[in-house]
């Protein structure tokens, strides 16, 4: 089974490239302030720029991420759990087998052997299935996550007139330099986080 390590793939590979936004005029991007990414607490961009937000911020801030990420982690624990149960179990009856085998007339040594034999690959088809579940309920949820994110980049960019919301990441980075004027990210988060704090009451 894969881990949750690689979960965010998809989201840091363009996922907030907002390309259907309402008609914008073709204004160039003017820093409108000095302040660094890490101190934003506003979008500052002007009206029409392009501008970005840095996933590894919102990934770790933003609350729907956070608890996303730790039904997916509870799943994986619990499923890993039940898959390493199964195999101790089938382990032990592989050590008592070998205990008495020497003592067992051929016959049944064969059928005992045949029978492990067949729960080993029922055990592996297991391990398979339980593998393939995860993946297809990580697969839904970083969907989920997708859909919900460009869903606010679309609202979000066309009440501030934005342009072009991108991507930033310094884990997965694709740009090789970004204006700080141009980080919307601590904003973004204080909407998305303030939008999530309702959607759960």
């Amino acid at each position: 089974m894969k881990t949750t390590g690689s979960i965010f793939t998809k989201i840091t590979l363009g996922l907030f490239i907002a390309g259907s936004m309402a008609a914008c005029n073709n204004k160039t991007a003017t820093p409108s302030t000095t302040t660094t990414a890490s101190t934003a607490t506003t979008a500052s961009a002007d009206k029409g720029a392009t501008v970005y937000i840095n996933t590894d911020s919102l990934l770790s801030s933003y609350n729907y991420a956070k608890d996303m990420n730790k039904r997916l982690q509870d799943k994986y624990k619990t499923s890993q759990s039940d898959v390493q149960s199964r195999d101790q179990s089938f382990q032990r009856e592989v050590a008592d087998y070998k205990k008495i085998m020497a003592n067992l007339p051929a016959d049944k040594r064969q059928e005992t052997e045949q029978r492990l034999q067949r729960e080993q690959q029922e055990l592996q088809q297991y391990q398979q299935s339980a593998g393939a579940d995860f993946q297809k309920e990580q697969g839904a949820e970083t969907d989920g996550l997708y859909k919900k994110l460009t869903d606010f980049a679309k609202t979000y960019a066309k009440e501030k007139g934005y342009k072009l919301v991108l991507t930033y990441s310094k884990t997965n980075p694709g740009v090789l330099f970004v204006d700080p004027s141009l980080d919307i990210t601590a904003d973004a988060i204080k909407t998305l986080n303030d939008a999530y704090a309702k959607d759960k009451k």
